[in-house]
């Protein structure tokens, strides 16, 4: 692939449904990791998402984060442990997911974006290099990560065409028939422009007062967006896979009781 792929992490949430917590969400431990000498250490939530973008051959990663969040930087440091160079912008705009990611603007516009959240833990490792490979033969502007889930009123869920190709997003719906939802995605410069432009504009739209308040934009809202306006969204599908949100209380118990978490 000619252009250069990069990593972007959003960690902006408050992780307000766990609670007070000793850290960031991002970094609570969640499983072990061995080092050379044979013994086993904490691995916190993000470093899955960290070893995977690796794994795709990701060198750059930018994480986004909020003021107060100093635990990831002094954790991960410039990302050379791991084989990466991480670097770390300050969230500006508390309006959404959306706003979190354009703040790395025009350090990734010209490059394909490899995107997954922090607290979410995926299996398989290589789901970032199928999807990467998908868009490198369709050349589509946006590939979705699909996983099945039986808990559409958390997720976006996702329909799809007769050829796999995303028809709409329907965000956190009470009942569905839809069984996918999409956990990562990878995109090109054309939707980072495109999430610029399209949030440039809604911010000068709306007076501040209501962007303040209840004005949240859902990234799936967004692409779906992308969608409407004649974007390309292709997607893989990994029937057998499986993930866990350790942002919600329920899914970090399971991870956590869970002997042997995913690697």
């Amino acid at each position: 692939m000619s252009q250069e792929v990069v990593g972007l992490i959003p960690a902006g949430g408050q992780g307000s449904r766990l609670g007070q917590l000793p850290c960031s969400k991002e970094m609570y431990p969640v499983g072990w990791h061995p080092t050379s000498s044979g013994a086993f250490f904490p691995k916190v939530a993000s470093q899955y998402l960290l070893e995977r973008m690796q794994l795709a051959e990701v060198s750059k990663v930018f994480f986004i984060v909020r003021e107060g969040k100093w635990d990831i930087p002094a954790y991960f440091k410039d990302g050379s442990a791991l084989g990466l160079q991480i670097a770390y912008l300050i969230m500006r705009l508390p309006y959404g997911v959306p706003y979190t990611l354009d703040q790395a603007f025009s350090f990734i516009q010209n490059a394909t974006v490899v995107f997954g959240f922090p607290d979410i833990i995926f299996h398989p490792s290589d789901a970032f290099t199928r999807l990467l490979a998908k868009q490198a033969e369709t050349k589509a502007d946006i590939v979705l990560g699909l996983f099945p889930t039986n808990r559409p009123e958390k997720s976006d869920m996702v329909e799809l065409d007769d050829v796999g190709r995303v028809r709409q997003i329907v965000i956190k719906p009470a009942q569905t028939h839809l069984r996918w939802t999409w956990i990562i995605a990878v995109w090109t410069p054309v939707f980072t422009r495109f999430m610029h432009e399209y949030l440039f504009e809604r911010v000068s739209a709306l007076p501040p007062e209501v962007l303040a308040v209840g004005a949240e934009l859902q990234l799936g809202a967004l692409i779906q967006a992308a969608i409407r306006t004649g974007l390309k969204a292709e997607t893989v599908t990994f029937p057998t896979g499986h993930f866990l949100d350790i942002g919600t209380p329920d899914d970090l118990q399971r991870a956590l009781q869970d002997s042997t978490p995913v690697v």
